[in-house]
């Protein structure tokens, strides 16, 4: 089973396991030699770790047309641009940052068809400034939807961030709200809309991955 099919059905996300299980063993191991502090600390930390890979269920919108949000946090960005690389097209771009509390596991935006995927090594600024999308490691997946339209979004990693986790690959479906990766500690996603789409949502807004509609594909 690969770890796209068993996030679906787990409470932290597969790729947390390594992290929050060692800290357990060494949480445990500590308490046993009976060292206060370290004990207190290592379970703080344990907990933390368990929290940030924590992966709920989400409640996904059927309404036609509606464009959900690929991850958790705050909107940062909304803008029209020039998508040259891979839409070769005007698009509405949406930037959600991601801090350290939020949910990291990332969900698709629309139903279609995965018919590109690019993986950018690059550097870590942080995630926030604009120029993340241009100089931070990057992952790119553009679906083709069932009515024709492109759609691309890009996990970008950020200061802390070393690790974005993707689960597809060209040739792949996708439903609209299913987890197709993560990134760990701290990051970003970009999303960029066909032209003529209506993005209702604006910059400061909190959002939540699968869940919060922001804008509707026309």
């Amino acid at each position: 089973m690969t770890n796209r099919e068993k996030n679906c059905s787990t409470l932290f996300a597969v790729e947390g396991r390594p992290f929050f299980g060692t800290l357990i063993v060494v949480s445990v191991i500590v308490a046993i030699a009976q060292c206060a502090w370290w004990t207190l600390l290592l379970g703080g930390l344990t907990a933390f770790v368990m929290y940030f890979f924590r992966n709920p269920e989400r409640v996904v919108p059927q309404e036609a047309g509606a464009v959900v949000s690929p991850a958790d946090g705050r909107v940062i960005q909304k803008k029209t641009v020039m998508e040259d690389k891979y839409l070769g097209a005007e698009a509405i771009k949406v930037s959600v940052f991601m801090n350290v509390f939020n949910v990291h596991v990332n969900r698709s935006p629309y139903k279609g068809k995965v018919v590109d995927v690019d993986y950018i090594p690059g550097r870590f600024i942080n995630a926030s400034f604009d120029k993340a999308s241009e100089l931070n490691e990057r992952n790119a997946v553009v679906i083709e939807t069932e009515e024709g339209k492109k759609l691309l979004f890009i996990q970008i990693a950020g200061l802390v961030a070393r690790r974005i986790v993707c689960y597809v690959e060209p040739g792949d479906s996708l439903e609209r709200g299913e987890r197709f990766g993560l990134i760990r500690f701290g990051s970003r996603v970009d999303i960029y809309f066909p032209p003529d789409s209506e993005v209702n949502v604006k910059i400061g807004d909190k959002v939540v991955a699968g869940e919060t509609v922001l804008g509707v594909m026309k």
